[in-house]
């Protein structure tokens, strides 16, 4: 009898006795199915976001043709208004398409049942081995309507993950149905649409309006996605722009990064202190010190939160399992220019999870109690990907 067992995001457990070919090549290919399928589209807008690039400078010229029109009454009776951008000198470039991939190091992972019925602390918790831990990331950030007193921006973003683990001799996950069901190959992923609104109201004042709808699973085919995998998320943020060199703002957010819906403030700033140094903190987020080498090369040192609530499915007795994660990224990030638009970014750094836990409900209260809980370690980690940048 095959045996095959998993763990968490994408991860495959292989009995090392015994192979699970049939399974393993039919899974691939339907995860092949559905990653072709986002791979073409991204590629596509790719494409397309290339064969426009010559045609970029000429827009923002005609935009600035357009712009110094408003002053064609030279006795001021038709008073002009400024308005302020959302971005300080020499910040890293806003990415309109990105094509990367992330990968782990190998680490080891240690499970601890909570909750199981009459199985409940019967056992230790056991350590595996993750021997991979890496994915595919696509995105999209498109402005749709882009005028001096208004800027939305529509996006969509892919993310996948396939891990594999070596298995323990012994322990109650490994035997789960939890692990029995991720054993199919699906991975994990992460795909979604999310908006952004910049509305400037003067030269000093404004608002940033996010919002993020996402569909976490581990599903494979279009069918098997409900609303237990939607997540929701946003923010409203009201800031000053004091001048091309500060930026800051206060605001509050609604986030899943932490691996569970969280309502947190948010502290905005963006300071350039002179051509080569400056901060960009979206807290608690994300933060990064900046040093600018030139226009076209910085480096870039600080941390980011990821994370998302993972709809899992049923188990055999009906109990529908949700995986929480949250990790910490301290990292070091490389932006470099390559040509025109097409920009190199390269990061490296550690990934904390700080929490992975199995829950049977999307949102807990204080009376639910957690099935399972995670530790995995603190492996080194490497993303690179080939940006698409406005102008």
């Amino acid at each position: 009898m095959q045996k095959q067992y998993s763990l968490m995001e994408g991860v495959i457990i292989t009995h090392p006795s015994k192979q699970p070919i049939h399974l393993f090549v039919q899974t691939n290919k339907q995860l092949w199915r559905v990653s072709r399928t986002f791979l073409a589209f991204f590629l596509s807008i790719l494409f397309i976001g290339i064969l426009a690039l010559p045609a970029l400078p000429a827009l923002a010229q005609v935009e600035t043709v357009d712009e110094f029109a408003d002053y064609g009454d030279a006795d001021g009776s038709k008073p002009t208004k400024s308005y302020c951008t959302q971005k300080v000198l020499y910040m890293a470039p806003t990415r309109l398409i990105s094509v990367g991939y992330e990968a782990q190091l190998p680490f080891t992972l240690q499970s601890k049942v909570h909750v199981d019925g009459a199985e409940k602390g019967l056992e230790p918790a056991t350590d595996e081995k993750v021997s991979q831990f890496r994915g595919l990331r696509l995105s999209t950030n498109t402005p749709i309507i882009s005028r001096s007193n208004l800027i939305v921006n529509l996006g969509l973003n892919f993310w996948n993950t396939y891990s594999k683990i070596a298995p323990a001799t012994s322990g109650m996950f490994a035997r789960s149905t939890t692990a029995s069901r991720l054993n199919e190959g699906r991975g994990m992923r992460t795909m979604g649409v999310q908006t952004t609104i910049f509305k400037p109201f003067d030269a000093k004042h404004f608002l940033i309006i996010q919002a993020q709808a996402d569909l976490s699973g581990n599903y494979l085919k279009v069918n098997q996605i409900s609303s237990k995998n939607l997540t929701i998320a946003g923010s409203a943020i009201f800031g000053w722009k004091k001048s091309d060199n500060l930026l800051y703002g206060f605001g509050v957010s609604r986030t899943y990064r932490a691996g569970e819906a969280i309502i947190v403030p948010v502290v905005l700033l963006n300071r350039t202190f002179n051509p080569h140094w400056g901060i960009e903190l979206a807290l608690p987020a994300k933060g990064m010190v900046r040093y600018n080498f030139s226009p076209s090369s910085m480096l870039l040192a600080g941390y980011e939160i990821e994370g998302n609530t993972f709809y899992l499915g049923g188990d055999s007795a009906g109990r529908k399992e949700w995986l929480r994660r949250g990790e910490v990224k301290p990292r070091i990030a490389l932006e470099q220019r390559l040509s025109g638009f097409v920009w190199l970014s390269v990061q490296a750094g550690l990934r904390y999870a700080y929490r992975l836990e199995l829950w049977d409900t999307k949102n807990p209260s204080k009376t639910d109690e957690i099935l399972w809980s995670h530790k995995a370690g603190l492996p080194f980690y490497a993303n690179i990907a080939i940006n698409l940048v406005s102008p």
